[in-house]
Formats: structure tokens, sequence, C-alpha cells
């Protein structure tokens, strides 16, 4: 020891440790940023979702058009499947992606569900009035199904299935939400450029 040299207190081994665990605590941990293939395998399985949905959808807003009084199971059915179309909507606008096209994909195909729940809760409003009119009436009749929206949202989810398959589909996608929308003519949101309903 140098003479006039004053020791401080050495820092002990418990003494370490806890400013390692503090500099661990003050550490921000990186964001890590989900691949491609990641965000495109979840969006195409929620889509998958989105178009299974759309057939007891489109038979609900059928049932609303048939001719003669509606039981009350339909009513029940045409409900249950708002509902079914409302969680939807929400877990696809809560789908975080990163990746620009999927983000547009992931907007489109909310719009498309938008519509499809609009439409549903239209057949409702029409076959289950409390003011009933020959107009309204006229109108409940030609209820035939979601119509062209429930091809879009299909044809997108097809278009990127192919792409987690690396593979073009194999033959051309047939239409199977052929049944049209006269009703309340055109609904919010069948557009890619529309906004659909909140």
């Amino acid at each position: 020891m140098t003479p006039g040299t004053a020791l401080g207190p050495q820092p002990t081994a418990l003494h370490r440790h806890a400013l390692r665990l503090l500099a661990r605590l003050h550490r921000r941990p990186v964001p890590v940023r989900p691949s491609r293939a990641s965000q495109l395998r979840a969006l195409t399985t929620l889509l998958d979702e989105a178009v299974a949905a759309q057939s007891p959808a489109d038979r609900a807003v059928a049932a609303c058009g048939e001719p003669g009084p509606l039981s009350g199971q339909a009513a029940q059915e045409a409900g249950r499947q708002s509902r079914v179309l409302h969680r939807l909507r929400g877990r696809m606008r809560d789908l975080v992606l990163t990746e620009t096209d999927l983000v547009h994909a992931q907007q489109y195909a909310g719009r498309l569900l938008a519509y499809d729940q609009w439409m549903v809760r239209q057949a409702m409003d029409l076959a289950f009035t409390s003011r009933p009119q020959p107009r309204i009436e006229a109108s409940r009749l030609c209820l035939n199904g979601l119509g062209r929206p429930a091809d879009d949202l299909r044809r997108l989810r097809d278009a990127l299935r192919s792409e987690t398959e690396g593979d073009p589909p194999s033959e051309p996608c047939a239409p199977t939400g052929t049944r049209s929308v006269r009703a309340s003519g055109r609904g919010p949101g069948t557009d890619p450029g529309e906004p659909g309903p909140g």
C-alpha cells in the first residue's frame, strides 16, 4: 500500500450483481419484427375463417327474403351471424401487420366484412320491422344473399393463399356468393376506396 493513499469501500459480489440487474432493467428490448411469411400466414388464416363465416351469413340473409311469415329461428340465426361477423371485423382490425401490401389487403378485407355485417343487419331490419309497409315488404322479398362482396373476399383470400403456397391457383376461382343484393342498393364498403360502416 502506498503511503497517503486512502482506500474507499470495495464493491462486494452482491453489490455487483445488483448493478447488473439494474442495467438489465434499464435496457429496452429491441422489438422483433415478424417476418413477411408469418404475417401472411396470420392474415390468410383469419381470411379462411371470414370466408367460412360468409356461407351461413349468406343463408341468413336469404332466409330473411323468403315469402310468407318468418320464424323466430330466422331472426336468431341472423343475429348470431351478425355477431360472428362483428367479432371477425374486430380481429381483422387488431391484426398487427407491417408489410404495406398486406396492410392494404387487411383494410380491404375489413371493409368487405363491414359490408357483410351491414347486409345482415339490413336484412333483419327489413324482415322484422315494427311497421310493415308494402314498400318495405317489396324490398324484403328482394333479399337473396350477400352478393358480390362475398366473392371479392373469397378472391382476396385465394390470392393470398396462393402466395403462401408459392404457386398460382391450379384452376380459376369459381364464384360462391352468386346471390345478388337488390334490397337496399349498394352497401358501404364494397369498393376498395370506400370506408365501411363504423
